[in-house]
C-alpha cells in the first residue's frame, strides 16, 4: 500500500521552530539523454491542505495532472525553482554528483533561502542547509512531491523542445529514457549529441559507429 503523502515532516519542523522547509527532488536519472533536472518548493508554512491534497508522486499522475499542478504549485508556492545538469556534465563528473549539482542549483536559484530541506534519498551536506533525506520521500512528503512535479514538467517540456532539434529518437514522448523505439532509433542512427555517452547503452552504440 503507497503512503498517502502529507505535510508530516514539514509540520514537525515548524513546531521545531523551521519557517521555511524546501522539498527537493529530481526527475531524469536514469534516462539515456537530456538533463538531470532537480527542483525546490516550499509552501507558506500556514498553508491550509486542502489546496495540495492532490499532490503526489509525480509518476503517480497523467502529464495534464502534472502540468496542472505545476501551475498551482507555481502559484502558492513561497520557493519554486528549478535547476539542471547537462548530459556533457554528466558524463563528466558522473550521474550521483550531477544530480547533487541540479538540486544546488535549484537551491542557489530559489528567491530565497530554505532553513530546512527535505530530499529525496541524497546527501546534500554541501548545501550548508539543514536537511533529512527520506527514502521514496516523493511518496511521503508533499513538498518533495511538489518538486518532482514541477521538476517533471519543467524536463518534459525541455525534452519536447529537444526533440525538434534532434528529431527521430522520440524525445518527445520517451524524454530520453531507453524505450524499446529509443534504443531501435539509437543504434540505427547512432547517439546524439545530447545522449550520455558514459551510459553503457550509448556507449555500444557509439562504438558501433566509431
Amino acid at each position: 500500500m503507497i503512503e498517502e503523502t502529507s505535510l508530516r515532516a514539514e509540520t514537525e519542523l515548524i513546531l521545531n521552530g523551521f519557517s521555511c522547509i524546501g522539498g527537493i527532488d529530481e526527475v531524469g536519472r536514469g534516462a539515456l539523454a537530456g538533463p538531470v533536472t532537480a527542483a525546490v518548493t516550499a509552501f507558506p508554512p500556514d498553508i491550509d491542505e486542502r489546496l495540495i491534497s492532490e499532490i503526489t508522486d509525480s509518476k503517480l499522475l497523467t502529464p495534464k495532472k502534472r502540468e496542472k499542478l505545476s501551475e498551482e504549485i507555481w502559484k502558492i508556492s513561497v520557493i519554486c525553482s528549478v535547476g539542471s545538469c547537462s548530459s556533457e556534465e554528466i558524463d563528466e563528473y558522473g550521474i550521483v554528483a550531477a544530480t547533487r549539482k541540479a538540486m544546488l542549483r535549484a537551491i542557489a536559484d530559489s528567491i530565497r533561502q530554505p532553513d530546512f530541506l527535505l530530499v529525496d534519498a541524497m546527501d546534500l551536506t554541501e548545501a550548508k542547509i539543514p536537511f533529512r533525506s527520506i527514502i521514496k520521500g516523493d511518496r511521503k512528503s508533499r513538498s518533495i512531491a511538489a518538486a518532482s512535479i514541477v521538476a517533471k514538467v519543467s524536463r518534459d517540456a525541455e525534452m519536447s523542445t529537444i526533440s525538434k532539434l534532434y528529431s527521430g529518437y522520440g524525445f518527445e514522448r520517451n524524454k530520453g529514457y531507453g524505450t524499446s523505439a529509443h534504443m531501435e532509433a539509437l543504434f540505427e542512427k547512432g547517439p546524439s549529441p545530447i545522449h550520455r555517452k558514459s551510459f553503457a547503452p550509448v556507449s555500444k552504440a557509439m562504438g558501433i559507429f566509431s
